[in-house]
């Protein structure tokens, strides 16, 4: 399959009046998903609502969807409205202990750093380690480790399977955040195997804000309570007519931890993305990814910068003596923009991008440094 991506980018609006390079911080969401998204609202119209349910059966299509994405089945798959919904049901899930560690890299995203106000109650240890001393900062109280694939200001990008290896053999649970990485770069869970995979979907999945999913593995949902209860907590709850009062009875899938009604229309508008990025293929969309990173990162090394990682499509740089912050906001004043993270000016294309973007860049940033 031949790829037109210059037809894959008329799907993207505002790419016609800027020169949009920060996926890291928002995608841009195509016409099909706002199309998606809009249709669900005629339909309430045209039938009053009287159809409720079938809303759920085309949830469960998305869900279908986006297993496949991952290499899942639509039971390991939950729908949630950001990665902190996830964060905050395995950290409420597991049996604390006084003394018990959780292990996370230096740098991360706040999601994961802020996990302390969760669990320090419970008497729980938090670690913050740099990459060269991770594997040593993980001991028999470990319990859980929460990272994300790609950090979202220096584009490291972890080793993940080599991560769950270690960490499956020692029973410590791996949390990984893929926001800013599922979407653009391929993700099996059957390859790599994390207990859990949360992704808010409104970066690089080109999804709209409040829509996103999680993978929970069959060993995990075994032993991991819901951390909220509602109508849908019962495995019968579609049997509206009569809904179960008393203890629910819980199903053995992941929507046992939806708990109640679903942002229907934003679900739509990331089954689109999910079906497109299916369609497109998510090796060739990596492929694509990956190439304008490199391309990214050669023009801003031949202006002077530095770079550390090369693994990811965050490209994250230093030009020395110049202030990213700066230069981001020197640069959104043309019409380019980029972001500013912790030091670092970070260029994030993704596969909408094409090499005028990366020109245009570079010209302008000529002109500032």
């Amino acid at each position: 399959m031949n790829i037109d991506w210059e037809s894959v980018r008329s799907e993207f609006p505002a790419l016609a009046h800027w020169t949009y390079l920060n996926t890291a911080t928002y995608g841009q969401v195509p016409r099909r998903g706002v199309a998606a998204d809009a249709a669900h609202w005629t339909r309430r119209d045209e039938f009053a609502c009287s159809d409720f349910l079938s809303w759920y059966e085309e949830a469960d299509g998305i869900r279908e969807s986006v297993a496949r994405l991952i290499h899942a089945t639509p039971d390991d798959v939950a729908f949630i409205p950001n990665s902190s919904a996830a964060m905050g049901l395995i950290a409420a899930g597991i049996d604390w202990k006084p003394g018990d560690n959780v292990v996370t890299l230096q740098g991360e995203f706040p999601n994961c750093l802020y996990l302390p106000a969760l669990v320090e109650r419970y008497g729980v240890e938090f670690r913050e380690v740099s990459w060269e001393c991770f594997y040593a900062g993980i001991n028999e109280r470990t319990r859980l480790v929460a990272i994300s694939e790609v950090n979202y200001s220096s584009g490291f990008r972890a080793p993940l399977k080599e991560i769950a290896q270690f960490l499956r053999a020692r029973g410590v649970l791996l949390y990984v955040d893929g926001t800013q990485s599922v979407g653009a770069l391929r993700f099996n869970v059957r390859d790599i195997q994390p207990d859990l995979l949360a992704v808010h979907a409104y970066k690089w999945m080109i999804s709209p804000t409040g829509s996103g999913f999680m993978y929970v593995a069959p060993g995990l949902r075994a032993k991991l309570l819901p951390s909220v209860a509602g109508w849908r907590t019962h495995r019968d709850w579609r049997n509206v007519d009569n809904l179960h009062h008393g203890m629910p009875l819980l199903k053995d899938s992941a929507e046992k931890y939806e708990g109640g009604g679903l942002q229907f229309g934003l679900l739509h508008a990331m089954g689109a993305a999910v079906d497109w990025l299916v369609e497109l293929g998510p090796e060739r969309v990596e492929q694509r990814v990956l190439e304008l990173a490199r391309c990214a990162r050669e023009r801003l090394i031949s202006l002077g910068a530095s770079a550390d990682h090369t693994e990811s499509q965050i490209v994250a740089v230093k030009f020395p003596g110049a202030d990213p912050s700066r230069l981001s906001q020197e640069l959104k004043a043309r019409r380019v923009i980029v972001a500013a993270r912790h030091g670092f000016l970070r260029v994030s294309p993704h596969f909408y991008n094409n090499e005028q973007d990366l020109e245009r860049l570079e010209s302008e940033l000529r002109k500032l440094l």
